[in-house]
């Protein structure tokens, strides 16, 4: 269960590294707004990722590993959100994979750890599609992705 959970850990940071990488992109293409979402989203998945290694160092030890480069380069306006709903959907298997090993190890303290996470993946994952799906509602319209990307800076 240790292993998987500093497993879980290293997902978390390579997250905020993933999130972080999106924003310079967006940064790059003229979309203030969208990089900014990204980047608090960065400090969302930071703060998973802290919560994880609180627990590992409660319960046992934290082992930090190498952290893989994340990609740079999407397509367009939509692509680094398709990539992060692909990336939330995968955390939300790994989550899920986590609760699966506590329960066949009988570890009911870390389960109930990770029911936050559970839920919390659920949210990010329709967050995600949503704005998806906002996206592709505006098509390549300047005007409605301009509008997108100020109500996206709104994030804090």
């Amino acid at each position: 269960m240790q292993e998987a959970m500093n497993g879980q850990l290293n997902a978390e940071i390579f997250s905020g590294y993933l999130y972080l990488s999106m924003s310079a992109y967006y940064e790059s293409i003229g979309m203030p707004g969208f990089a900014s979402w990204m980047r608090v989203q960065r400090l969302e998945e930071l703060t998973h990722a802290m919560k994880f290694f609180d627990y590992i160092a409660e319960n046992g030890r934290v082992r930090l590993a190498a952290v893989d480069a994340p990609p740079f380069e999407w397509d367009g306006v939509p692509g680094p959100f398709e990539a992060a709903l692909e990336h939330e959907r995968k955390v939300t298997g790994l989550i899920n994979g986590l609760v699966e090993t506590a329960r066949s190890e009988g570890d009911l303290e870390t389960e109930e750890f990770l029911a936050w996470f559970v839920s919390e993946q659920v949210e990010e994952e329709e967050t995600a599609e949503k704005i998806v799906d906002m996206i592709k509602s505006a098509g390549d319209s300047t005007e409605e992705l301009e509008k997108l990307d100020g109500e996206l800076a709104m994030r804090t």
